[in-house]
């Protein structure tokens, strides 16, 4: 796909989809969406989203979904494993505003931000309904007991089978194999992966195949859920501007980040907007 123009592919019908055979993994599925900054991003209502999440959950298919915001789209620009990781997943949602809004530029008029909390929230809520099993992995013990705590509060009948808690190193092939193992024993229809970027996508990238589950990355949804850290009210979340109240939650850890990442976004949008046109 060309840089240079957006790409609206013909895709099969929701119904379509859902007609494929439980338990059987498509070896492709047309994707309909475009390129930002040279990483694909799905066009996608939330209806398709949570539709196709259900399903490939309930088939145990191994998969896995990207939630892609300004940070991770600026990052896999400069960062090649981060951007084939995103681009070899089986979705890769809009999670920015910026980002939203550049598939509207580019040929999607329509689409909306399929934030990564909302749709860690209304998975679980699906998964509680269809008596689908759920893992937790990554973040840190604490901030794991407190989101099961809170998930379960929330979500009555949610089965959490296991939350794990990886040491913040590279683990060794022996202990990969162990959680890989880990993870299929307890029987997990998906798992909930928020090792935050890059690490998350890599690691999903490199487990397709080998962990029997569909697998989210959610990123910062695992503190926001768990209380950890708070959420900007919904009126911010709807003008767009739920970075600017992160920013000011945690300024010295994320300043730099979203003045470089948002600046370096807009002027690289922008050049490709043009490019467009040309």
């Amino acid at each position: 796909m060309s840089l240079s123009t957006p790409t609206k592919q013909p895709h099969e019908t929701l119904e379509q989809r859902l007609r494929a055979p439980a338990g059987i993994m498509e070896t492709t599925r047309t994707r309909q969406g475009a390129r930002v900054l040279g990483t694909f991003i799905d066009a996608l209502t939330w209806e398709q989203a949570l539709a196709l999440v259900g399903k490939w959950a309930q088939s145990r298919q191994s998969r896995y979904l990207c939630a892609a915001n300004v940070h991770v789209v600026v990052t896999a620009s400069t960062l090649a494993a981060l951007r084939n990781a995103v681009n070899h997943a089986d979705m890769a949602v809009p999670d920015g505003a910026p980002v939203a809004l550049a598939l509207r530029l580019l040929g999607f008029p329509g689409q909306r931000r399929l934030a990564g909390p909302d749709l860690m929230w209304n998975y679980c809520e699906m998964a509680a309904a269809a008596g689908q099993r759920v893992f937790l992995y990554g973040s840190t013990p604490e901030t794991l007991d407190k989101l099961q705590e809170h998930l379960r509060a929330g979500i009555p009948g949610l089965q959490i089978v296991e939350a794990y808690s990886p040491p913040f190193r590279e683990l060794t092939e022996a202990e990969d194999q162990a959680v890989v193992e880990r993870i299929n024993a307890s029987g997990a229809h998906a798992v909930l992966v928020g090792l935050g970027c890059p690490k998350q996508e890599i690691w999903m990238a490199q487990h397709r195949g080998r962990v029997n589950a569909l697998m989210l990355g959610v990123g910062a949804a695992f503190d926001f859920h768990a209380g950890v850290k708070s959420r900007a009210p919904l009126w911010i979340q709807n003008l767009g501007l739920e970075w600017l109240h992160r920013l000011f939650s945690e300024p010295r850890r994320l300043a730099r980040r979203y003045f470089v990442t948002n600046t370096v976004f807009l002027v690289k949008m922008t050049w490709q907007l043009l490019q467009n046109r040309r």
